[in-house]
């Protein structure tokens, strides 16, 4: 039951995380366009050009501390298995390939996502790792 909760906690830490990097810091910092719906998808893929850079940076940002975050709780929570941090990095790695795969980005946007979201798994597996106890 540990486990479940670890993962369920590391997967909302994650997500918070990155709401909190994409949306209330880089939504604040660098404002989307008058008009624009960021939870519409259809207005994100028509209007990909319109959204600032720095906004672009925080949603690359935001997915690898995500990542990292998440993990990292799951691993603290659980004590005992990387089971659950593995699950939120999964669930992590897998939304954010998805979110490259549906929305049309420039190429440095395509390879940074997806390189960070890797290096975050990897890091977060390692800081993970410091948490399990050996009893």
């Amino acid at each position: 039951m540990k486990n479940v909760l670890a993962t369920i906690l590391g997967f909302i830490s994650a997500a918070f995380m990155v709401y909190v990097f994409e949306t209330l810091i880089g939504q604040s910092l660098f404002p989307l366009p008058e008009g624009a719906n960021p939870m519409d998808m259809e207005w994100i893929k028509n209007n990909m050009n319109q959204i600032p850079m720095g906004s672009k940076i925080f949603v690359v940002i935001a997915h690898f501390i995500g990542i990292i975050l998440g993990m990292l709780v799951a691993a603290k929570i659980s004590k005992v298995s990387m089971i659950p941090s593995y699950i939120v990095g999964a669930i992590m790695l897998a939304a954010t390939f998805f979110n490259i795969y549906v929305l049309p980005k420039e190429l440095w946007f395509t390879f940074s996502d997806g390189i960070l979201v890797i290096l975050g798994f990897i890091i977060g597996k390692s800081f993970g790792m410091k948490q399990l106890t050996t009893e």
